[in-house]
Formats: C-alpha cells, sequence, structure tokens
C-alpha cells in the first residue's frame, strides 16, 4: 500500500455479516474435543521424548552420560549436538536462533533429549541423565552499569532538564515490572515424521511462513522439503512466534531413528524454556505548566536479554506519541544477563511502558489537582510529537469521554471512603498500541455450487482468525458464512504474516479481501457491469436490476484468486496507532492489604471491528492480562544462579475467576482509510496497553499510597496502611 484506500468498498456490501458477533465456525470442534493440536495429532509408530535441561546457569557442558540411560528399558536414544537450539527464535526471525547444546547461557537451558517408546520412559531416561560441566561466573541480575546503550533506541528533543525546572508541576520517579510468562494454556509441543527428505512436522506456531525458514535452517534442510501443520494453536501471545527447541529436536530424533517422534514440554520447561517478557526499570520525568500542559517528557528503560539477542523490550515504543511535550528524552539500555531469553510477550513495549506511563500521569494529575481524565485530554497532541507527521486517525479523546461516561466518572465514589473494613477508590489510564501490517497472501475459491475456500497458513491461536476471514469472505462475495470453508495453519498454503503483532487479522484479512475483489471483477465482466455497482447478497449476482444465480455466472467453472498486501509508504508518511481508555473501581482491605477489583471497564478504537465479539472477547483477555500485571502476576529468579523459581501456574499466580469482576467494553466506531483497504486495526494486544495502571492508580485513590513496584501485593501496602491507622 502506497497510498490511503479511501474507497471504503466494505460498506457498501449488502450481506450483512461482517461486524457482527458471529459465532467461531471452529468452536463445536473445539469444545468436543475433535480440534487437533499439535500433540493431538498422533501418528502411527510415534517415539516419545523428554527434554534434558542444564543445572548451571552458565559454562560449558564437557560430557553427557549416554550410554546407562540408553540402557534403560524402551529408551532408544539420547541426542545432543551442534543443531539443538540455545532458546527459541524471535518473531520473524526467519532463521535458526543461536545454537549448540554445549555453550550454557541460562539455567533450563535444553541440551539434550532422551527418545523412549512411553513418554513415561522418556522421562525417567531424562531424569536419570548425567551431566558434567566446566563452570563459570554468571551474571543473572540486571546491572545498569554494564549495560548497552544502543544509538538506534536513544532520542531528544529540547532541553528536559531545563523544562523541569521550569514546570509549575513534575514528576520524577522510577517504576519497576517483573518478568512474565505468556502461559499459554497449550504447552509447546511438536510431532517430527520425515518421508524421505520430506519432514512434516505438527507443531504450536504462530508465524508459519517464518517458522518453516527458521526450523530448515537449524536442521541445515531446504526449506521446500519443510511442511509444519498448526491448524489450531492453544493460545500464544508471543511465545510461539518463532521456532522453539522442541520442535528441532524432535525432527532430529525422526531422522536419526527413522520413525516419528513427538517432543511435549511440561509446564516447568515452558516456562523456563521458552519465552519470558524482560523486567523493566523505568525512570520517567513529566514536566507540565499551571494548566496541567506538557512540556517535556523523559522515559528511559534498563531490560535485560541474553548474549546474541537482537530483541529487546521496546518499552518506550509508544511514549514519542502518545502526549504533547516539546522536550523530549527516550533511553534505552540492555544488561546481559543469564536468565531464559527474553522476547515478545503479548503487547512487547506498551504493556509495560504505557503502564508506567499512565502511574505517572496520575501521579501529574494528583499534583497538579486537575482531574486524571481532563489531564490527558489536555496533551493529546494534533501531530506526532516525535517524528512531526500527521496521525492517520486520533481517537484517543472520543475513548477518554465514552470511558468516562460508560463508568460513571463524574459521579464514581469518592476516593478512600471507608466501607467497613474496606477502602474504595477509582482510576483510570489511557491505552495506546502501535498499528502495522505485515506482507500476507491468501487464496480464495468460488465454487460453481455457490460455496468458497479461503486457504491460507495463517494461524488461529485462539483468536477468531476462522470466524474472521470466513465473515470477510461471505460479506465480499454475497454468500452465507455456512457456505464459507476456511483452512488455515499448514506452511504449504500462501504465505500469510502470521499471528503477532496485532496484525494478523489486518493483514491477512485484507489479503482475503483482495482475493474476494478480484472474483468480484470477474463476475462484473461475465454479467457486463462495472464491480462498483455489482451486489452480491445470497448466492445472487445482481447487476442492471437483474439477478442472476452465481452457478449461473459461473457455468460451471470455479473462480480463483489470490491476494496479496504488503506495507508500503503509509506506514512511513503517517503515525498509526489504536487507543482506548480503562476505568477501574478497586476496594483495598485496610487491615489485610488484600485489593478487589469491583468493575472495569474500557472503550476501544481500533479502525473497523470485524467480528464484535471476537474483538471484545480479546479486549476482555487484555484487560485480565492487566489485572495480573497489577495484581499477581511477577516471574521470581533465585538470586544465586537466575533460575525462575515460580515455573508452574500454581506459584506463579494468573488472575482466575475470584480475581476478574464482570468487565465491560465498548468498540468505538472507526475507519481509517490510511491502514489497509478493509480501514480495520489490530485490537489484540491493545487491551492491555496500560490496564495495569488504572488499577493500581484506583489503589492509590482508595489509600493514599502509590505503587510504583509492580505487581501491587498486599506486603506493599501494609506498611502504608498502618500509617493510615496511625492518622487515623
Amino acid at each position: 500500500m502506497d497510498e490511503p484506500d479511501h474507497r471504503n468498498r466494505l460498506d457498501a456490501m449488502v450481506q450483512g455479516v461482517l461486524g457482527t458477533g458471529m459465532d467461531r465456525p471452529d468452536g463445536p470442534e473445539k469444545v468436543t474435543g475433535s480440534a487437533t493440536y499439535a500433540h493431538d495429532g498422533q501418528v502411527a509408530g510415534m517415539l516419545h521424548g523428554v527434554m534434558v535441561r542444564a543445572t548451571i546457569a552458565k559454562g560449558r557442558l564437557e560430557h553427557i552420560d549416554a550410554q546407562a540411560v540408553e540402557a534403560l528399558p524402551g529408551v532408544r536414544a539420547v541426542l545432543h549436538g551442534d543443531r539443538f537450539l540455545r532458546n527459541p527464535a524471535q518473531g520473524t526471525a526467519n532463521e535458526a536462533p543461536v545454537q549448540g547444546s554445549r555453550d550454557i547461557a541460562y539455567l533450563g537451558q535444553p541440551v539434550a533429549l532422551v527418545v523412549a517408546d512411553r513418554f513415561e520412559q522418556a522421562r525417567h531416561g531424562a531424569q536419570s541423565v548425567t551431566l558434567r560441566y566446566s563452570e563459570e561466573s554468571a551474571s543473572v541480575a540486571p546491572d545498569a552499569e554494564t549495560a548497552e546503550v544502543p544509538d538506534k533506541k536513544q532520542s531528544s528533543a529540547g532541553d528536559l532538564a531545563a523544562a523541569m525546572d521550569r514546570a509549575a508541576f513534575c514528576v520524577d520517579a522510577v517504576y519497576t515490572t517483573p518478568g512474565h510468562n505468556s502461559a499459554a494454556m497449550e504447552p509447546h509441543a511438536a510431532i517430527a515424521a520425515w518421508e524421505g527428505d520430506l519432514l512434516t512436522v505438527r507443531a504450536s506456531c504462530q508465524m508459519l511462513k517464518y517458522n518453516v525458514n527458521e526450523l530448515a535452517d537449524a536442521l541445515g534442510v531446504d526449506p521446500e522439503h519443510v511442511r509444519i501443520l498448526s491448524p489450531f494453536v492453544g493460545g500464544g501471545f508471543g511465545s510461539k512466534l518463532g521456532i522453539s527447541p522442541e520442535t528441532v529436536a524432535a525432527a532430529l530424533a525422526a531422522r536419526a531413528l527413522g520413525q516419528p517422534v513427538a517432543v511435549a514440554l511440561s509446564r516447568q520447561q515452558v516456562f523456563e524454556a521458552t519465552m519470558r517478557r524482560s523486567e523493566t526499570r523505568q525512570h520517567i520525568r513529566l514536566a507540565a505548566d499551571a494548566e496541567g500542559r506538557l512540556t517535556g517528557i523523559g522515559h528511559e528503560a534498563l531490560v535485560s536479554n541474553l548474549e546474541g539477542e537482537d530483541f529487546s523490550e521496546p518499552v518506550t515504543q509508544a511514549t514519542p506519541f502518545l502526549y504533547r511535550g516539546e522536550n523530549r528524552l527516550i533511553g534505552h539500555r540492555i544488561s546481559r544477563v543469564n536468565r531464559t531469553c527474553a522476547g515478545s510477550v503479548r503487547a512487547p513495549g506498551e504493556a509495560v511502558g504505557v503502564t508506567a506511563l499512565e502511574i505517572a500521569m496520575d501521579e501529574l494529575a494528583t499534583a497538579a489537582g486537575i482531574d486524571p481524565v481532563d489531564l490527558r485530554r489536555r496533551n493529546i497532541p494534533e501531530r506526532d510529537p516525535g517524528e512531526d507527521r500527521p496521525f492517520s486517525s486520533h481517537m484517543l479523546r472520543a475513548a477518554l469521554d465514552d470511558g468516562a461516561a460508560a463508568f460513571g466518572w463524574e459521579n464514581r465514589p469518592q476516593g478512600g471512603a471507608r466501607q467497613g473494613d474496606w477502602l474504595a477508590g477509582c482510576g483510570m489510564s489511557s491505552a495506546s498500541r502501535v498499528n502495522m501490517i505485515g506482507k500476507s497472501s491468501a487464496r480464495v475459491t468460488l465454487h460453481p455450487d455457490g460455496t468458497a475456500l479461503v486457504e491460507t497458513d495463517m494461524t488461529d491461536i485462539g483468536t477468531g482468525t476462522y470466524a474472521i476471514l470466513n465473515q470477510i469472505a461471505a460479506e465480499m462475495l454475497g454468500l452465507p458464512p455456512a457456505r464459507v470453508k476456511v483452512r488455515l495453519g499448514d506452511s504449504d498454503l500462501p504465505k500469510s504474516a502470521g499471528s503477532g503483532g496485532s496484525w494478523g487479522a489486518s493483514s491477512a484479512g485484507s489479503s482475503v479481501f483482495l482475493a474476494c475483489e478480484r472474483i468480484r471483477q470477474d463476475i462484473a465482466e461475465r454479467c457486463g457491469c462495472d464491480e462498483g455497482t455489482l451486489t452480491l447478497k445470497d448466492g445472487m449476482a445482481i447487476a442492471d436490476n437483474r439477478a442472476r444465480p452465481l452457478a449461473q455466472v459461473l457455468a460451471g467453472a470455479p473462480l480463483q484468486a489470490e491476494g496479496e498486501i504488503d506495507k508500503g509508504k503509509t506506514s512511513e508518511a503517517v503515525r498509526q496507532a489504536t487507543f482506548g481508555a480503562f476505568f477501574a473501581e478497586v476496594a483495598v482491605n485496610a487491615v489485610t492489604g488484600e485489593t478487589r477489583l469491583r468493575r472495569m471497564h474500557g472503550s476501544f478504537a481500533a479502525g473497523r471491528i470485524l467480528n464484535a465479539k471476537t474483538a471484545r472477547s480479546q479486549c476482555l483477555g487484555g484487560m485480565t492480562f492487566g489485572i495480573g500485571m497489577a495484581l499477581t502476576e511477577e516471574l521470581i529468579h533465585d538470586p544465586r544462579d537466575g533460575h525462575i523459581v515460580n515455573h508452574d501456574l500454581a506459584e506463579y499466580h494468573l488472575p482466575v475467576n475470584a480475581d476478574v469482576p464482570q468487565l465491560s467494553v465498548n468498540l468505538l466506531e472507526e475507519r481509517d482509510p490510511w491502514a489497509n483497504p478493509m480501514q480495520a486495526k489490530g485490537i489484540g494486544e491493545l487491551g492491555i496497553c496500560g490496564a495495569g495502571a488504572c488499577i493500581v492508580n484506583a489503589i492509590h485513590d482508595a489509600t493514599g499510597i502509590r505503587v510504583r513496584h509492580l505487581p501491587a501485593t498486599l506486603d506493599k501496602l501494609l506498611e502504608g496502611l498502618d500509617r493510615l491507622d496511625d492518622l487515623g
């Protein structure tokens, strides 16, 4: 796309399917258990593999006692070597990550695979392997003094220090967020089988176009000889963007033993050997004049990752454009540590960066005595202040106004009101997320019997891809949704952008739209009319007041077309972003420090909404992520060796039903011609960006205690509550 698409063709369609809350076509398969996830596609003669993990944080693996383990009942082999992965590939890497099982970079790193006839035998073998190392001194905690300072991630304008000196009101504080785990419901798994030099892998992957190349590179084979099947993925949240150690290990073992091999990671292995979100230390400075208008913003972040990894949590991604302020400073440092690899976890960057910024904005509102909603309204920029370019569209004010009205912000309970042992309070925050598109292709076939087939290697990670691609094709071709079939998750199909970065729906959806548009043009030519005047509805083609069945127009032969979209100049000419606003009411127990979220609302603008039900579900999921970030979730690393202490769902405290009240969501009407031909934007990650801040801000409203180090667990509130009792 080089120019904004103002045609807005979808609004002229009449089937009435797109945008509705249509049920997911794949729903019955999932609830009845007939949907085949990675480890469900078991094949005849399949062996089982279990990963062996390093028990030191840094060093070299000198010896593996394979002979003793291979003598155990059922054990076929103990495999290791230079092609094993140190850690997963980063999203869109398109090549193998660091390989080799000898050099140890973190405790829990996969170093070998035990393969046996039965899973229990393989697990016993893996637990019995003796490893001998030469151990080295490890760096297990982020260190600001030795951190790297990448030039491309620093920027400044004006004089922030002078702005802070002149400010009528200012904030200068440090905020920290802990590491997070994606904790997807389906653990990572792969089943690999070779037929000659052709490899087929059933795996849990988000981006097959890239994953095929990553796997082929890791194995040293031609990508044309690799096929990945991921028709259903039980959640990803970034943890399955790149190819993971179990997939490569399964393929290596299947090739070595001449039989299919399955490797499924335990929950503990998922925590230790896939991706974590980096912890962050964020120094935020805000300078405002007497009217609360920002004159300066500083946002400097320290994050961590393994040596040799290019990815670092883009904490400040939204800061340059979210609010006004002519004096600006963005800083980014990367500390190299011997911990599990850091990578993309849902909404990398904004999830933690906007959260800290929005807590700081609440502090500024308190200091200036300005309503938090009004403070944000006053600081909405007319142009992107960081790059001085226009916004493609800007819906923050609309989201703030809509959210405030829906929540009843003007009539909210008085902050700090005591209700028995509980203190009530309300808080709010803005939401923002960059909007992107990726190169994506799809093939659509319209059959003479009035059915259509949509094919792309795009994945459905629980987000509703099967539904929205069905709806796009049904709307464009004038068919009932039951007449449209969608095939996904097969790398032999046309290459899509994959699921990630909130670009899946807009990228894959646009390619389906363009393929259908070509079919419509062909139908229009056969009907002797312009495509713009052609109406397709309920299997009928209507042109010049004449209605003909599609079967008659097709004359017994199918119509097939491929559509492809790629980012172009529109991604550079304007700032594209999605916006929203969160509102929450909490009660904090004045005796125990326990926080209970009573209600929470989000209003979001993300271009055209393709499916009202799946979009709302994505927002609900993002808000639930925010609840976890604010109150419970944190990876805890042992300070001695850096290993993750709480590496399972018993100790990594995700929000459960009792933590989540009835959440409400409003989806705002928006069209953005700069985004793509459908004028839709990504929404999957917007719902987490700043969500935790509104809860932390509500805690402050209730107690006067400002929590700057997340999560806001009761131990961080008790001391302040004791002071309140002393004052009371």
